[in-house]
Parts: structure tokens; sequence; C-alpha cells
């Protein structure tokens, strides 16, 4: 298999950070409307803003996807008004690096439950980096930010690992995938049998 990307990988994958694009615009009123509720449940429902890097992957499954992926969804939520301003940017691209480098320590060869939840927790942990470089998280006592770290970390495997597997495993059911990725030897085989 070609791991470059060639041009309908960049167009699709563009395509599935729109729709992430439009969703994490959507996503940031329910997030303001979740944080009064206190102990960081904000912090449960962050992971959102990180699904298009592992959706896009392991639909494509080519190195690059995910850096593409969530710096172009985080770029459409930035085009549509984020209450965020320009930070998102930064921020998209900094979460997909993440979750890219985690790919990457994999070889881009699985695409298994464990690590999209991986690559959830590396796209958390740079949003994480971010948060202490605009001091959003620097004056919290040790209990709240710890509570703080877990929330986020414990949305980021659920909405970025989870959610985004089971997404793609029910995308794959219907047989649309097979319109984007080629055919397998495995695919081949079945077909003898």
């Amino acid at each position: 298999m070609n791991k470059g990307l060639k041009l309908t990988d960049i167009l699709v994958t563009v395509v599935i950070a729109i729709a992430f694009g439009i969703v994490y615009k959507l996503w940031g009123p329910l997030y303001y409307a979740v944080k009064p509720l206190g102990l960081h449940a904000d912090q449960l429902i962050y992971g959102m803003w990180f699904i298009a890097a592992t959706v896009a992957f392991l639909i494509i499954r080519k190195p690059g996807v995910a850096l593409l992926a969530e710096t172009a969804a985080a770029s459409g939520e930035f085009l549509m008004g984020s209450e965020f301003g320009l930070t998102v940017l930064l921020y998209g691209f900094i979460q997909g690096l993440f979750a890219e480098l985690v790919l990457a320590a994999f070889r881009y060869k699985r695409f298994d439950l464990l690590v999209v939840c991986l690559a959830g927790f590396g796209a958390g942990l740079g949003s994480l980096i971010m948060d202490f470089a605009y001091g959003e998280v620097g004056d919290l006592a040790a209990w709240n930010l710890t509570l703080f770290i877990v929330a986020r970390f414990v949305g980021a495997v659920l909405f970025t690992g989870v959610l985004a597997y089971y997404l793609v495993k029910a995308l794959e059911a219907t047989g649309v995938t097979n319109l984007v990725r080629p055919a397998t030897q495995e695919d081949f085989d079945a077909l003898d049998r």
C-alpha cells in the first residue's frame, strides 16, 4: 500500500475535518453549559475536540492524516466564528501533532481501539501543554489541577478513542470506507474462500 497521501486522501480528510469543524463549533456552547456543574465536568466532554484526528486516520490509514484533519477541523471551527478566537488554530495543530506522534510510534500499522485511545491521550496531552502555555490552569490548587487533568484524559479517551473507533466501525459496516480505502490482501483472500 502506498503510504503517501494522494489528492483523494487529502480531499476526503478535509471533508471529514469540515464535518467535525461544524461539530466543534456546536460543541462550544455545550462545553460552557456544562462548565457550571463543577468538578471539571466540562473536561469530560473536552475530548470531542480531538476526534477528527482519529476518525480521519481510521478511515484513511495513512501518515499525516491525523495532523491534517485536526488542523483543518480547527480551521473550519475558526472560520465559523469560534468563541476561542485564533488560538483554536494553534490548539488544533498541537492536538493533531500529538495524536500523529502516537500513531507514528506504531508505524501507522495498527488501527485498533488501544491505539486510537492512546492517540486521544496524546491529543489531550497536547491540549494540556497549550493550556499551561496560555496560563489557563496554572493557578489551580494541586487537587483541583489533578481532577482537571484526569477528567481531560478520561474525556479524550472516551471521545477520541472509544467513540471514534465505534463510529468508524459503524461506517465500515455500511461499506462507506471501501470507497476511500484500497482493498487489502486480506480482502482478496476473502474472495478466494
